[in-house]
């Protein structure tokens, strides 16, 4: 009696099924470690940009603490901030025709929005109750 096996890429139909198992149970195996490196990797160059920024912003503050101890730049700013006018010098303001302070803003006449309902629920439980008011 002449026995019909199927075949799978040369294997017989057990063989392969314990093969696709193998290499399914390999693929679950690695994807893990594999996900975990991806985002290792990402996170170290997310950080390693976070550090050139901060290093950045580092030498730029160690640039202006160095300005900002230097006597001549403490002067000018004095003198362009202050208005200040070191010891024998004559101030001077100049003011051109034309050129005026500009207008402060109008003021809102919108009324302000009334206070939520748990604002005043709020207010009326935290504060005393003055002895008029009852």
């Amino acid at each position: 009696m002449a026995r019909n096996e199927h075949t799978i890429l040369g294997l017989s139909t057990g063989k392969a099924v314990i093969l696709a198992a193998v290499l399914c149970g390999l693929a679950l195996t690695l994807a893990v470690p594999t996900r975990t490196y991806f985002s290792q990797r990402a996170e170290a160059v997310a950080l390693a940009t976070q550090r050139t920024e901060l290093e950045a912003d580092l030498a730029a503050l160690r640039d202006r603490r160095a300005q900002q101890q230097d006597p001549a730049y403490i002067r000018s700013e004095a003198r362009d901030r202050l208005r200040l006018v070191m010891p024998g010098e004559t101030p001077y303001i100049v003011q051109v025709p034309g050129i005026e302070a500009p207008t402060p803003p109008p003021m809102s006449t919108r009324r302000p929005a009334p206070d939520p309902w748990y604002t005043d629920l709020w207010r009326s439980i935290s504060e005393p109750v003055q002895e008029g008011q009852r």
